[in-house]
C-alpha cells in the first residue's frame, strides 16, 4: 500500500491512499487518527489504512502531493556503497582515510540531515548553495522508522550535498548537508507490504538541464554495504523519537567529479515500489 499526503485543489490537505493514477482520502474524522504519521505509528499501519479509505476517488493529477513528513526528524547515513566510498575520497585526500575506515567499520556514519520545515516534496525546489561550487544530488531509499524503531515502509530521499565544503574538511559536513530546502522526499510512503524484495529494488537518477539529460546512472538496495535493520539499530542507540524518523540510507550513484548541479536543473529519482521524485533546482 502506498501512502501520500496530498493538497485538494480547494486546498485541504489530507493522507491518502495511491491506487496508480486514483487517490483515495482516508477518513480520518472521528477517527483515533489525525495525522499520516498517526498511522504510521499504529499497530498495523497497513490494516488501519485499509480500514480508513473513503468511497471517494480523486485523480492524481487533481492534486498536489506534498512531502509524506509530519513532525520527524530527518537523519542520513553516509558510506554505505562502494560508490559512495570511493566518491568520498575523491573529495579529498586529507578525509580518504576517514571515509575508507568508516566504510568498513562495525558503527555507521549517521548524521542530522533536516527538520521538516527543510524539506521539500514532490515538485518543490531544492536548494544548491550560493557558497559552494560542486554540488549534486544523492538518490537514497529512505527508511520510514516509528518511534518504537520499527520500520514501516519506505520513501524516495534527496540528500542534496554540497561536496567541495564537505570535501575542504569532514568537520564542515554539517554546512555541506543542512541548510534550507537541503532535502526532498516523496512522492509516497510505501508500507512494507507493498515493496519489492530488496536485491529487486532498482534506483534510479536523471538529472536534465534545459529539457536534455545531462546525467543519469542506477544502482540496487542490492549494492548496500549495510543492512537497513543495522542502519535503524544504531541510529536508535540512546537516542528517543517521539514523533518517528525518516533515514536515509546511503547512495551508490555519485556523478563524475567534473559534474555540478546549476540552477534550473530537474532531478529525477526513481525507485522501484515508490515511484519518482522529481525537484527542480535554485539557487540563490
Amino acid at each position: 500500500m502506498k501512502l501520500a499526503k496530498c493538497q485538494t485543489a480547494d486546498g485541504e490537505v489530507v493522507v491518502a491512499q495511491l491506487d496508480g493514477e486514483i487517490v483515495r482520502p482516508l477518513s480520518l474524522e472521528g477517527s483515533a487518527y489525525g495525522s499520516l504519521a498517526d498511522i504510521i505509528e499504529s499497530e498495523n499501519p497497513a490494516a488501519t489504512a485499509a480500514s480508513l479509505v473513503s468511497d471517494q476517488e480523486l485523480a492524481l493529477a487533481d492534486v498536489t502531493l506534498l512531502a509524506p513528513i509530519d513532525q520527524q526528524e530527518v537523519w542520513a547515513a553516509g558510506v554505505t556503497y562502494k560508490r559512495s566510498q570511493t566518491a568520498r575520497m575523491e573529495e579529498s585526500e586529507t578525509s580518504a582515510s576517514c571515509y575508507d575506515l568508516v566504510y568498513e567499520a562495525d558503527r555507521p556514519e549517521l548524521f542530522m540531515k533536516a527538520t521538516p520545515h527543510r524539506v521539500s516534496g514532490p515538485g518543490q525546489p531544492v536548494r544548491i548553495r550560493f557558497d559552494a561550487t560542486w554540488n549534486v544530488p544523492e538518490p537514497e531509499i529512505t527508511c520510514v522508522v516509528s518511534s518504537k524503531a520499527t520500520l514501516v515502509g519506505f520513501t524516495i530521499g534527496n540528500d542534496m550535498s554540497s561536496r567541495d565544503i564537505e570535501g575542504e574538511n569532514p568537520l564542515y559536513l554539517p554546512q555541506a548537508k543542512v541548510y534550507r530546502q537541503c532535502a526532498g522526499l516523496g512522492p509516497c510512503i510505501t508500507l512494507l507490504d507493498g515493496m519489492p524484495a530488496r536485491e529487486d529494488t532498482g534506483i534510479k537518477l536523471q538529472i536534465e538541464r534545459a529539457g536534455e539529460v545531462v546525467f543519469e546512472g542506477d544502482s540496487g538496495v542490492s549494492e548496500m554495504h549495510r543492512t537497513f535493520e543495522d542502519l535503524i539499530g544504531y541510529l536508535c542507540r540512546e537516542q528517543e523519537f517521539p514523533n518517528g524518523v525518516f533515514l536515509m540510507t546511503g547512495t551508490g550513484i555519485v556523478p563524475d567529479s567534473d559534474f555540478t548541479l546549476s540552477d534550473g536543473d530537474v532531478v529525477h529519482i526513481t525507485i522501484c515500489g515508490i515511484g519518482t521524485l522529481t525537484n527542480p533546482v535554485v539557487q540563490g
